[in-house]
C-alpha cells in the first residue's frame, strides 16, 4: 500500500482527481499520490477524471476527460475559440467566483515565497467590474497566412500554433473592428505576410489601440522591413474605412525575438498619439507607450493608490516605472513634488508632455531607473516621502530592493501584475518595512491576471 501510494504517475495515465484550488496560471490544482497536478480547465471542488499529458519530478499536468461532480461555478464560455486560445484562461467560471479565487491566487504566492504570518495580514477582497467583458482598450494580434487567407490573432496555448481571431470577447468592440478591417485590407491587397520559417514577407504584427473616452483609433503596422508594398493605397483605406483612425503608424522589428516592438517607429499619417483621459487627466499615447489596457478598472486601481499613498500636500514622491506619468500626475495635485522614471525615452517624452498640459509645474520626468537615480538625488539632499512603484511582471530589480532599504522612504506603494514576484519583494523589504494591507484588483476579468495595491510602512527604529 505505501509502495502504491509513492508510486509516480505515468504518462497517458487516468485517474481521478478532486479540484483544491486554482494555480496562479488559473489551472485547477489536484494531489494524486502525494503528486500535484495541474489542470487547465477545472475548478476548484470539482470531482474529475483526468489523463496526465505531462509528468515532472515534482509535478504532472493533465487534462479533463470526464467531470463527475461539477462546480455550480462552471459556465459556458463567450468566445468560441476559448479553449485553444489561451489569452483568457478563467471564462469558464463565474465572474463573482473569478474575483475570490484571485485573491486566493495571491495568498497562495505569499505563502509560496514569504515567511510572513498569513493570517494576520489583512487581505482584502478582490474589487471586480459591473460588464467584465470588452474592456481591453488595446490588441497585438500576430499576423499570419493559411491556404493563401490571411488571419490575425494570438498563438494558441503552449503552442505556435495561430488563433485566427475574428471578435475577442475581452476586447474593446472599435479594437475588434479595426483588427478585422486592417486584416481584409492587407488580404485584398495581398502584402506579403511574415513568414517566421522562411523569414520572408513584410508584415508581421497589427497592433489598435482605442482612447475609451476619446474613441480615437491608433492602427499600428509591424513589419520585418522598412519598405512596406503598397504603402500609399494601405493608409488610403485604412483612413476610408475607419474614419475615427487618427494615427497610422509603421514599427520596424527585422529582429528574431519574441518582443513585439522593434527600435524603430515611424508616422505614416495623422498623429503620432492619440489622446486618453482617466478621470479630470488627459494622455497623448504614442506607439510604444505603455498604458494600462483596461482604463475603466485603472480608475479603480489608481484611487487606490491614491488612499494608500495618504498625500498632505507636504510629501515628495517618486513615481518609479512611471510610462507616461498616468499615477504621478494622479497624486501630483496632493503631493509637495513628484519625480518620475522610466527606461523608454518616448515614455518620459510623453509624461513631461501631459504634466505641462495639466499645469504640474512641480512634476519632474527623467529616463533612467529608479535604482541609479534615487541614490543620485539622495546625495543631492533628496529623498522621498513616498515611493510609487509599478514594476512589470519580473518585479522589482534587486539593486532597487537594496536601495529602497537604503533611501528609507515613509511609504512604499506597490502596485504589481504578479503576486509571485510581489511575494518576494514583500520578503525582501519587511526587513524594514511592514505590511499594512494588500487589496487585489482584478484588471483583466476572464484571465488569471490579478493586479495587486500594497501599502508598506517604515517600520520605527
Amino acid at each position: 500500500m505505501k509502495k502504491e501510494e509513492t508510486a509516480k504517475i505515468e504518462p497517458k495515465q487516468q485517474f481521478p482527481l478532486t479540484i483544491k484550488r486554482l494555480g496562479i496560471n488559473g489551472e485547477g490544482v489536484g494531489y494524486f499520490k502525494k503528486q500535484v497536478v495541474f489542470v487547465p480547465g477545472a475548478i476548484p471542488g470539482e470531482e474529475v477524471v483526468v489523463e496526465a499529458v505531462k509528468v515532472q519530478p515534482n509535478f504532472a499536468q493533465a487534462k479533463v476527460k470526464n467531470i463527475r461532480k461539477q462546480s455550480p461555478f462552471r459556465v459556458q464560455p463567450q468566445c468560441p475559440v476559448y479553449e485553444e486560445c489561451g489569452g483568457c484562461q478563467l471564462q469558464h467560471l463565474e465572474y463573482g467566483q473569478q474575483l475570490k479565487e484571485k485573491r486566493d491566487i495571491v495568498i497562495q504566492a505569499l505563502e509560496r515565497h514569504t515567511k510572513l504570518p498569513i493570517d494576520q495580514l489583512e487581505i482584502r477582497e478582490t474589487i471586480g467590474m459591473e460588464n467584465p467583458w470588452n474592456y481591453r482598450n488595446k490588441s497585438q494580434f500576430q499576423v499570419g497566412q493559411k491556404d493563401g487567407k490571411i488571419l490575425a490573432g494570438l498563438y494558441g496555448m503552449d503552442s505556435h500554433r495561430l488563433i485566427n481571431i475574428d471578435q475577442c470577447a475581452v476586447q474593446h468592440a472599435k479594437t475588434n473592428k479595426a483588427i478585422g478591417t486592417v486584416k481584409k485590407i492587407l488580404q485584398r491587397l495581398q502584402i506579403p505576410i511574415y513568414n517566421e520559417k522562411t523569414k520572408k514577407g513584410i508584415v508581421r504584427t497589427i497592433v489598435a489601440r482605442v482612447g475609451v473616452e476619446s474613441r480615437e483609433l491608433q492602427i499600428v503596422l509591424i513589419t520585418a522591413k522598412k519598405e512596406l508594398s503598397q504603402k500609399d493605397i494601405i493608409i488610403e483605406e485604412i483612413r476610408k474605412r475607419l474614419p475615427e483612425v487618427k494615427s497610422i503608424m509603421q514599427n520596424i522589428n527585422g529582429e528574431n525575438t519574441s518582443l513585439i516592438f522593434g527600435a524603430e517607429t515611424v508616422k505614416l499619417a495623422g498623429k503620432d498619439f492619440i489622446q486618453e483621459t482617466l478621470g479630470d487627466l488627459s494622455f497623448e499615447l504614442s506607439a510604444r507607450t505603455f498604458f494600462q489596457l483596461n482604463p475603466e478598472q485603472t480608475v479603480v486601481l489608481y484611487n487606490e493608490v491614491k488612499k494608500a499613498a495618504g498625500l498632505t500636500g507636504r510629501e515628495k514622491v517618486v513615481d518609479a516605472y512611471c510610462g507616461v506619468g498616468t499615477i504621478g500626475l494622479w497624486l501630483a495635485e496632493q503631493a509637495a513634488e513628484i519625480r518620475g522614471m522610466d527606461v523608454i525615452p518616448e515614455s518620459i517624452k510623453d509624461a513631461k508632455k501631459n504634466a505641462e498640459r495639466h499645469g504640474m509645474k512641480h512634476a519632474k520626468y527623467e529616463v533612467g531607473k529608479a535604482e541609479n537615480l534615487l541614490p543620485k538625488w539622495a546625495k543631492e539632499g533628496w529623498k522621498p516621502d513616498c515611493l510609487i512603484v509599478d514594476p512589470p511582471r519580473t518585479g522589482l530589480d534587486d539593486k532597487l530592493l537594496k536601495t529602497i532599504l537604503q533611501t528609507k522612504p515613509k511609504k512604499v506603494v506597490y502596485v504589481s501584475c504578479n503576486p509571485s514576484t510581489l511575494a518576494k519583494d514583500i520578503q525582501f523589504l519587511s526587513q524594514d518595512y511592514s505590511v499594512e494591507y494588500i487589496q487585489p484588483v482584478d484588471m483583466f476579468p476572464q484571465t488569471a491576471h490579478v493586479e495587486c495595491c500594497v501599502l508598506l510602512k517604515l517600520k520605527c527604529d
